[in-house]
């Protein structure tokens, strides 16, 4: 039946966008950047509606969106790095340090795909929040982090170190709608949205090192 290909029409639209972003990376045009990446994250999320609405699940399209994934969040804002890197004074090969990016991406996506804890929650940064920090970077900052070309290549080290990390993180999937079950992803969606009110685009950096904040704060009152 056609709707069984529905989700991988939707994932190859992630793809497509994905793709498009990494040409545009390398323009150094960071606010098509911006916008594809967050098209083909948008594709992402429909891709997995679309399965559970049409119980469509397959493991072709398991493999699909982590090929696409690959594409959208591990290459282009490893491309988003080593564009920013490459308008720095450091020597030009130092640039492609932006590839460890794409790199330490394969293997989480690689981990996920293997790890059945991961099922509810994440081990370790899940790529789609890694690129829409990066993009985040590009678009909203880009000379600030050319003048700061030390800070692009640690945070290339400590984003990247994150995705493998084995450090719990939770997902925005709801238990349910109790507060109880769900302060977490409740406490999360409001400082997004005094974020956004706030700072408008310039949000979304600042909202992925604060996801990484709620984790670790889940993660040691926990353990309490």
């Amino acid at each position: 039946m056609i709707k069984k290909h529905i989700p991988n029409f939707i994932t190859c639209l992630n793809l497509f966008a994905g793709s498009i972003a990494v040409y545009y990376g390398f323009l150094g045009n960071y606010p098509a950047v911006f916008g594809l990446v967050l098209l083909a994250a948008l594709f992402d999320f429909l891709d997995g509606f679309a399965a559970r609405a049409l119980h469509a699940y397959s493991p072709m399209g398991k493999e699909l969106d982590s090929l696409a994934d690959m594409v959208s969040f591990g290459l282009a804002p490893g491309v988003v790095a080593f564009s920013l890197l490459s308008h720095t004074s450091l020597p030009a090969w130092l640039a492609f340090a932006g590839f460890i990016i794409p790199v330490f991406s394969a293997l989480r996506l690689a981990k996920f795909n293997i790890d059945e804890r991961q099922t509810t929650s994440f081990i370790g940064m899940p790529t789609p929040a890694n690129a829409i920090f990066w993009i985040g970077i590009g678009f909203s900052f880009p000379d600030f982090m050319i003048d700061n070309s030390w800070l692009i290549l640690a945070l290339i080290i400590g984003m990247s170190g994150l995705l493998v990390t084995e450090i719990p993180m939770f997902s925005l999937k709801f238990k349910s709608f109790k507060w109880k079950d769900s302060r977490v992803q409740y406490i999360f969606l409001i400082q997004c949205v005094i974020m956004i009110a706030l700072f408008k685009l310039g949000a979304f950096p600042i909202i992925i090192v604060l996801y990484i904040l709620n984790s670790l704060a889940n993660l040691f009152f926990s353990k309490k």
